[in-house]
């Protein structure tokens, strides 16, 4: 069958809601398994596979995006973030694709969930990384240990006890920096708050989230995956704020993603000294989604 005689019969729809059989298998990922498309323009039900979404998507400039790296591009169109609404309500699911195009991001409104974990030594350092040259949005900036996003998958859908965002820490520290999972028990993750923000990363993609902020105290094995990952380094507090200095003033062509840089300023220098304390709880409030 032609191309144009699939487009004619398809609708395919940029955003996607719940489908009753999608998100409960966990391993679909390279060939997804088929999902329920809403009824759109007097179609309903129409199955059709992510592989074909991804081809005959009513965006044809992501077919146009040929200098994108192709590991990038392809966790672009297999990853499937977690729609939310301001209250983290998951409302959905859509590609990391769409979800970082600012211009869907301005008019749907498309707001993600994510996480940003900041991984501390026994000394009580940070872990940074600087994020490789090949990332679609905020390339080879500096930013915390590991941020991303929880999939649209049952593992990381699992909201008691902020489960399913605890996952998707534990996969994408091992994706990202290779720490075995082993080293990262789960219920050691503290979490400390959420924030919504919105950020570009040039004319074309950005950020828009309500970000879950994770602490964790491990003395870990650090192998970085070049595909994700440019640089690693642990700073204590001084060394934090010589990097500070360095992006305000341009030196050396330092940069901070935005959501690193608005925890900084607002959260991070304080959680600290009540983790050298051993008061971080004290300071977590999961109720609050601070608007930044």
């Amino acid at each position: 069958m032609s191309a144009t005689c699939i487009l004619s019969r398809l609708v395919i729809p940029t955003r996607r809601f719940f489908s009753s059989d999608r998100h409960l298998n966990p391993s679909a990922t390279l060939l997804a398994s088929a999902r329920l498309v809403p009824r759109v323009s007097g179609f309903s039900g129409l199955r059709v596979s992510m592989f074909a979404a991804s081809k005959l998507s009513t965006m044809g400039d992501a077919v146009a995006d040929s200098a994108m790296d192709a590991v990038q591009k392809r966790l672009m169109f297999e990853d499937e973030c977690i729609l939310v609404d301001e209250q983290d309500r998951v409302i959905g699911h859509d590609s990391k694709y769409n979800c970082h195009l600012m211009e869907k991001i301005e008019a749907e409104n498309l707001l993600h969930r994510a996480f940003s974990v900041f991984l501390f030594n026994s000394k009580y350092e940070l872990l940074l990384q600087q994020r490789s040259a090949t990332k679609v949005t905020f390339p080879l900036v500096w930013t915390n240990t590991c941020c991303s996003h929880p999939l649209y998958r049952k593992s990381e859908l699992i909201e008691e006890n902020y489960l399913g965002v605890r996952n998707a820490a534990q996969r994408k520290l091992l994706d990202e920096l290779g720490i075995p999972s082993e080293e990262l028990p789960v219920d050691q993750f503290v979490l400390l708050g959420r924030m919504l923000y919105k950020a570009p990363s040039d004319g074309k993609w950005g950020e828009h989230e309500v970000d879950y902020l994770l602490f964790i105290v491990r003395d870990v094995t650090v192998n970085p995956n070049p595909d994700e990952v440019a640089d690693v380094k642990y700073v204590n507090r001084d060394q934090l704020k010589e990097l500070l200095r360095k992006a305000d003033t341009g030196e050396d062509g330092v940069k901070l993603s935005p959501w690193f840089r608005l925890v900084v300023d607002n959260f991070l220098l304080k959680w600290w000294t009540h983790l050298e304390q051993g008061t971080l709880e004290e300071v977590a409030d999961m109720k609050t989604i601070h608007k930044l």
